[in-house]
């Protein structure tokens, strides 16, 4: 344990891999678990029940694995488990899951998570996530793989946010964003789709010009989510290789309720 710090204080109960850094004046509790590689910075608090994966890199001052933010919490032995290869940056405040959400706040792998980033109870962010400065996620919001939040992004709670999509600054999500959708605004409007987002990803004309019919869809011929989601069905007659995209928008879909509907 060479590279813990003599001013941290680490429960004799934690489970840290011999080769972790823990740096000065760090808190760590004695039901957290890290894996090997991961460095901690200065001055945070890692708590409650919170499994850390492999080489991440958490960044001074950060608070990971407090209790919820909610009343109805009494204490149950929830989790927050982070994956690998994750950057934390400075001020972050993920807390453990609660008993009505499922008992788990999860984070996966390779995400990009910039200063003053807040995950709230039982959120869940996929992988290759970017959440700029301040984005803030309240509690029981999914957020899928490749998603870029825009600094100051506002996610109400029980907010869904597809994979590959994209937030614009100060943006405020009331509804669900569909995969592969740029939105923008207070509330956030759907503008277009990640197109250049797409194109880094190695994604085929022929799967893009599907995106873009999917966007047609549902923002353009004026149709019900209803149509929308059966003209979305039919893309895969006219662009076979966009059958993944077509099945994990319907997938989407298929699962917001009238209540939250999405973002139009």
């Amino acid at each position: 344990m060479a590279n813990i710090h003599s001013t941290a204080l680490v429960d004799p109960g934690a489970e840290l891999d011999a080769s972790v850094s823990v740096g000065p004046y760090t808190v760590i509790g004695p039901h957290v678990k890290v894996g090997a590689g991961t460095t901690i910075g200065a001055h945070c608090v890692i708590e409650g029940h919170t499994t850390i994966g492999r080489d991440n890199r958490i960044f001074q001052f950060n608070s990971l694995g407090a209790i919820p933010q909610d009343k109805k919490y009494a204490g149950e032995p929830c989790e927050l488990v982070i994956g690998d290869r994750n950057t934390i940056r400075e001020f972050c405040t993920f807390n453990i899951g609660s008993p009505g959400g499922g008992g788990v706040t999860r984070v996966g792998d390779d995400n990009w998570l910039m200063a003053y980033v807040h995950l709230a109870h039982d959120c869940i962010v996929g992988n290759n996530t970017i959440f700029a400065n301040n984005s803030q996620l309240a509690g029981h919001v999914t957020v899928d793989d490749w998603v870029i939040l825009g600094g100051f992004t506002v996610v109400h709670q029980f907010v869904r946010i597809g994979a590959h999509g994209m937030t614009a600054m100060c943006s405020l999500l009331f509804a669900d964003q569909p995969p592969f959708v740029m939105s923008q605004g207070q509330p956030a409007q759907a503008r277009s789709m990640n197109y250049e987002g797409l194109r880094r990803r190695g994604f085929s004309a022929d799967r893009i010009a599907a995106i873009k019919a999917m966007h047609k869809a549902l923002y353009r011929d004026d149709l019900t989510l209803e149509e929308a989601r059966a003209q979305i069905g039919r893309l895969t007659e006219k662009h076979p290789e966009s059958a993944p995209d077509v099945e994990m928008m319907l997938s989407f879909l298929a699962q917001t309720t009238p209540q939250r509907g999405i973002v139009r």
